[in-house]
This record gives structure tokens, sequence and C-alpha cells, in this order.
């Protein structure tokens, strides 16, 4: 297995495991994304893994991005504008979005092992696997618009495919924090467990998983899956110009601002 910064990738026995090491928060960006993708790549050309668990150190699964650090955002637009990418002008989510399609089309079944909070972007990281193992402590929450924000990362197709439509809308529109219990019950995890058992039933349902034929496994999963990563790259592009609209807006500003002040944002619609 590669080294990589950001995240500890191991093998055992038919399962590879990515494991992001950015506690306590795990905020993403367009590094971390890549190295997952580049994990779940080197999975696909291994052929004695047949399934995988992404999990977190620290009390969140992801937090999302850190949109409180300027700093670092404009960072990686620098970094990724030294790439020569041809959709440079359109900043650095374009890029991060480019990573995230890639992990939907990693080829193998991933289980997310979702111990704490999967918030924004961290939601679509732990609904781009194919399950997810929670706990009642976890909180799952599409934030954005609270923020002033558009949703990303494909979560206007994944998320309604999931839950179905009215509860997506639900979440979208109200940006709610959803519990473990509550995520069980829509169907957003499939299994409820003790906090300190999350990563350890992740791995067991990746075992039972990795039992199957590794030949029937990719066959079926490539048939059920089949169209949604490029579903999802066309969603992203339309989040991404929603998103680059809305970041231009007095609102976004404040509703970063009163996120990090913790306290009700006073929008005014500009």
């Amino acid at each position: 297995m590669s080294t990589y910064k950001d995240i500890g990738v191991e093998k055992v026995g038919h399962v590879g495991t990515i494991e992001i090491r950015r506690p306590p928060l795990n905020f993403f960006d367009i590094s971390l994304i890549n190295q997952i993708a580049d994990a779940l790549d080197e999975f696909d050309r291994d052929i004695e893994i047949r399934a995988s668990v992404l999990s977190a150190q620290g009390k969140a699964f992801c937090a999302g991005a850190n949109f409180q650090d300027p700093a670092r955002q404009a960072q990686e637009a620098h970094e990724a504008e030294k790439k020569g990418d041809p959709a440079d002008s359109l900043g650095s989510i374009n890029h991060l979005y480019i990573q995230a399609v890639r992990i939907f089309r990693a080829k193998k079944p991933i289980v997310a092992a979702v111990q704490g909070a999967a918030i924004g972007g961290g939601l679509g990281l732990a609904v781009s696997a194919d399950f997810r193992v929670t706990c009642p402590e976890a909180r799952f929450s599409a934030n954005f618009t609270k923020l002033g924000f558009h949703p990303g990362f494909g979560l206007t197709v994944t998320l309604p495919e999931l839950i179905g439509k009215n509860n997506a809308e639900l979440m979208f529109y109200t940006s709610r924090r959803v519990t473990g219990e509550e995520a069980y019950k829509w169907g957003l995890a499939n299994e409820l467990v003790p906090q300190d058992e999350v990563k350890a039933a992740a791995m067991k349902l990746a075992g039972e998983i990795a039992e199957c034929s590794p030949l029937g496994l990719l066959s079926t999963r490539a048939t059920l899956r089949n169209g949604l990563a490029d579903r999802v790259m066309a969603a992203t592009n339309h989040e991404l110009a929603e998103q680059t609209r809305l970041r231009a807006t007095e609102d976004f500003k404040e509703g970063v601002k009163a996120t990090e002040e913790r306290r009700v944002a006073n929008f005014r619609g500009r």
C-alpha cells in the first residue's frame, strides 16, 4: 500500500481500509479528496481487495470544507492554477469536484464508518459510499442554505436517490442536523451501533461483502451504479455554477460569519 499525507491506508484480508487523519474535525480540501480517490484507484488495481472501509480519526467523520480559513482556500486555488487545468478560472471548488467524481467511479463496494458529524461536503463524502454504519451520537447535515450557499459534492443527485426527494428537501431547506437514529430510520445509514463499535461493524460488513465472488461483485455493482458517476458529474457542474454565484453575495459572507460566531444569520437576500 502507498503512503499518503492525510490518510492511513491498509489491507486487512480482502478489505482495504482508508482512515482520514485530520482530527478532530477532518475538514476536507482538494488534496484530501484526491488522496482518497487515489487510494480507491489503488484498491481497484489490487485483485485481492474486494471491498473497502472509509473511516476517520477524531470526533467528526468529516465536517466539510473549512470556510473559516480563507488563506487555505486561496492556497488551494493557487496550487490548482499551477497544474494548468483548463478550468482554472472556475476556482478551487471545480478541482475538488473533479476529484470527487473519481470517488464515484471506484469499482468496488465502500462502507463508510460514520462515528461523528458528517456535515456539508462531508455528508457528500459519506453518501458517496455504498453503505454507512453509524451511531446515535453522529450528526448528518446538508447545512449549505444556512451558509447562504448551494448544495455540492453531487448531493442534489445522491441524497434524493438515497432517502427520497422530500426528506432530501427537508435536509436542504432547513440545514438541520439529523441524528444517527433518524438517519437509520430514513435509510441514510444502514446500521446503527454504539459509537465505539462503528468501525468494527463497518469492517464486519465489508468482510461479509468480501466473502462473495469478486467478479460477481464487480458485475453487480457496475449494473446497480450504472451512470451514477456521470449523473454526479453533471450535477456538480450545475452545483459549481450556483456556488460560484453565491460565493460572491453578502448573504454567503454573513452565513459563514454567523456560523463561526454560533448565532442566527441576518440574511438580506443580496
